[in-house]
């Protein structure tokens, strides 16, 4: 059994495998621009964001019913709890729907159909974030919010995601205020792509809990501070930067140094159906390569948890944490 840990920066569009995407397509009658699942995985090379984002949102077009998004969770938390996920805080992306005609509730209802029972089915916790995409404007983002009203009871918390560089945090200021009149946690990719300053508007502007990425804070040594002094959890996908570029080779990643400079630190998997390995994938990635130790990974267990917003189940939350300090490593690992 892999270490138990919590998934806190999770695309739910980018858990869409190969296979399903097929099976979906044909179901709905969808034609894709691939002969079959191998020229697709082939095609998950990618050179920057925006080429992965081409692809990303292109088989998104298989989505279209709640049977597809419940599908789409469950195959998710399946494989999740496999690799030691207890707790998963699940991203999702309304507007690139919205604008293709499928509408809120399809989406929400069909992934609460699973995420419903996944305690039961799966043995995994979970909560919903709703994402706005930064390269949409801030009045569409604001309509994304009103739209998603009827539903709040099911929605946790709000994010940002899509492409970042060129579109600061501080464009979707009334936004996230309006998620916080409403109790929304918020959260933000910044500091992927982006520069530190990103990181700190998302802080100051925003009011966000997390950062998403927040790889290139370690740029700026008077953030690094910050981060560490208010323990604002940075939720990394290593794997994700390598195959996005934003780093060159795993063993090129700051963790370990961000670790001891005393910054919470999280491993995520991103959207692992494109970047080639899901959370304890991410997790043995960084142990093997970077020679983490036992405790550094049973810190990074401890984070994803405490970084969580379980705040509402604290019984939960401590059953989750006990696990991590009873793990026993297997014999050979580090």
């Amino acid at each position: 059994m892999p270490l138990p840990k919590a998934e806190l920066h999770l695309h739910i569009e980018g858990t869409l495998e190969p296979e399903l995407a097929f099976r979906l397509a044909e179901r709905n009658g969808v034609e894709l621009s691939y002969a079959d699942t191998e020229a697709l995985r082939h095609a998950y090379r990618f050179e920057d964001l925006q080429s992965f984002l081409n692809l990303y949102y292109e088989l998104m077009a298989v989505l279209r019913t709640e049977q597809d998004f419940e599908e789409l969770a469950d195959a998710y938390l399946a494989r999740a709890a496999a690799q030691g996920v207890r707790h998963a805080e699940i991203f999702f992306d309304p507007q690139a729907h919205l604008a293709r005609g499928v509408e809120m509730g399809t989406v929400i209802e069909g992934l609460w159909r699973a995420l419903g029972r996944s305690v039961e089915t799966h043995g995994v916790s979970t909560k919903l974030i709703m994402c706005f995409l930064r390269d949409e404007s801030a009045e569409s983002a604001l309509a994304t919010l009103d739209a998603a009203k009827p539903y709040l009871d099911r929605i946790t918390g709000v994010g940002l995601d899509s492409a970042e560089v060129g579109h600061p945090p501080v464009k979707f200021r009334e936004a996230y205020d309006a998620a916080a009149a409403l109790g929304l946690r918020r959260v933000a990719h910044a500091g992927e792509e982006g520069p530190p300053e990103y990181v700190v508007q998302a802080l100051d502007l925003l009011g966000v809990e997390r950062i998403d990425h927040g790889l290139r804070s370690v740029e700026d040594p008077a953030l690094v501070e910050r981060l560490v002094r208010d323990r604002v959890p940075l939720t990394l996908c290593p794997l994700s930067n390598v195959r996005l570029r934003t780093i060159d080779t795993l063993a090129d990643h700051p963790l370990p140094a961000m670790l001891e400079a005393g910054l919470m630190c999280t491993v995520n998997s991103d959207d692992p159906a494109y970047f080639g390995g899901y959370a304890d994938d991410n997790f043995t990635a960084v142990q093997q390569t970077l020679g983490l130790t036992e405790d550094r990974m049973r810190e990074l267990a401890r984070n994803s948890f405490l970084a969580s917003f379980l705040e509402d189940d604290e019984p939960r939350r401590a059953r989750y944490l006990a696990e991590v300090d009873a793990y026993e490593f297997p014999r050979g690992e580090a």
